[in-house]
């Protein structure tokens, strides 16, 4: 079957060299980033946490960039027959197709410009970040003139039906406040309060409400965006888009998840710790339904354990309260509102926090670097945050994502090595997220893609 879809808006027209770039003739693996993130969208709202399995059911899928005297046109080639309705393409996935090669063609100047910038002088944090900025931009994401009223959910895939209702509950509360919804734009918790949100809309007839997904190419196609997602937005890579979390959104709320939750939750701590940062409101509410309350304080003793009490001071735990919730979203918002505005700071897009490059680098989940993963006591907490960050990073990879399933295939788990007492009580967070069944969707029995163990010289 072959399908045809135009683009909308800028991307109606793209450049004869954007154009062969995408084309699967062309040298390099553009066209494959390009093809397996639109074959993502295209299966918007599967339930799936396996890159390799979606990518391997549509093996035959191809997309075809065309040029024309009218400008672009998008061939696909059996591409999954769900996106459409009766031959025609779902509107909503033909406009997260247009995000995607809006951010493919963007990607595909990033090193370019990174040489530029460097032959200029410019640091290299300070790029990243007016890079993330950019991409925002592009995507019309940023609005200058609103007031905060971005609220940005973590949470994972793997959930129950009770913390989806939950989290249902408190997306509706949201809604009826009329706040704007950020969140990875997957399935499960990611998917929960916009769908809730929908409702709290609805009975508000509020019809301007925003579903923002911000993802990154190598996790597209293990969590597809879900249906209510209505800006799409690809960024490089998994720390460009924790980075752009945390500069556009403008409170966060944690639901229940697995080791990519605990990554977004340590991301986040590692900045606050940071001198630097200890004036910057960056909201955070931990919270889970009653049911789920092992899950929270689990997360809470490991930081307590590990990164101390003064981590633990930086978040709030709401219990089994979605009225509660959204109103501490409330609060925080004008908090943070205030508090741009004494500084004159933009609304849209936090400048002041103090990001460091350890927390910009891209960190490739190989064995060599999960091994040498520093995690030690002889740093200050935000740095051992920022290490436990990447240490989690490599877990979801060798669970989720094709790269680090292949490697952990070939050369078996990822050897996690550090202090007696940060190895346990991370050994102890992981044994309970396998006990919660908070790794995989699937129900067969889990098979760890790491091994936690102990340096030499302390054991």
């Amino acid at each position: 079957m072959i399908s045809v879809v135009q683009p909308t808006g800028a991307m109606s027209l793209l450049s004869q060299l954007e154009a062969e770039s995408l084309s699967r003739y062309s040298q390099g693996d553009l066209y494959d980033l390009y093809r397996n993130c639109s074959l993502a969208v295209l299966n918007s709202g599967t339930i799936t946490d396996n890159s390799s399995e979606l990518l391997d059911k549509f093996r035959d899928f191809e997309i075809n960039v065309i040029r024309n005297e009218r400008g672009v046109k998008l061939e696909m080639i059996n591409p999954p027959q769900s996106a459409f309705v009766d031959g025609t393409i779902i509107s909503s996935i033909q406009n997260n197709l247009c995000s995607v090669l809006r951010d493919i063609v963007k990607i595909a100047t990033y090193k370019m410009h990174l040489k530029e910038n460097s032959a200029k002088g410019v640091p290299l944090a300070k790029f990243r970040t007016n890079e993330i900025f950019n991409m925002l931009r592009h995507a019309e994401s940023l609005h200058s003139g609103q007031d905060p009223n971005i609220v940005v959910c973590w949470g994972g895939h793997a959930i129950n039906k009770t913390e989806y209702d939950y989290a249902f509950a408190v997306g509706r509360e949201l809604g009826l406040r009329e706040f704007d919804i950020c969140t990875g734009c997957g399935p499960g918790a990611m998917e929960a309060p916009m769908a809730g949100a929908v409702v709290g809309y609805a009975m508000q007839k509020f019809r301007h409400g925003r579903f923002i997904g911000l993802t990154e190419p190598s996790i597209i196609a293990a969590e597809p965006p879900n249906p209510f997602v209505n800006e799409l937005v690809i960024l490089h890579d998994i720390e460009k888009r924790l980075e752009a979390f945390v500069r556009f959104g403008h409170t966060m709320i944690i639901f229940p998840g697995g080791p990519g939750t605990a990554e977004e939750l340590l991301y986040i701590l590692a900045i606050k710790l940071r001198r630097e940062n200890r004036h910057e409101p960056l909201p955070l509410i931990l919270t889970a339904p009653k049911e789920s309350a092992a899950y929270i304080e689990s997360l809470d003793n490991f930081v307590g354990n590990v990164l101390g009490d003064n981590a633990r001071r930086l978040y709030r735990i709401i219990i089994d309260d979605p009225i509660e919730v959204a109103r501490e979203a409330r609060k925080s918002l004008d908090m943070v509102r205030e508090h741009r505005t004494l500084n004159s700071d933009a609304y849209c897009f936090n400048w002041s926090l103090e990001i460091p490059e350890e927390l910009q680098e891209p960190f490739e989940a190989t064995h060599e670097n999960m091994a040498s993963l520093n995690l030690h006591r002889n740093q200050e907490p935000c740095e051992l945050a920022a290490a436990l960050r990447r240490a989690f990073s490599g877990i979801v990879a060798g669970n989720v994502k094709e790269a680090g399933m292949k490697r952990i295939a070939e050369k078996g788990p990822f050897i996690i090595k550090g202090d007696q007492d940060i190895m346990s009580a991370m050994d102890q967070l992981l044994t309970d997220f396998v006990a919660q069944k908070r790794f995989m969707l699937s129900h067969e029995e889990y098979v760890p893609c790491y091994t936690i163990s102990v340096d030499e010289d302390q054991s």
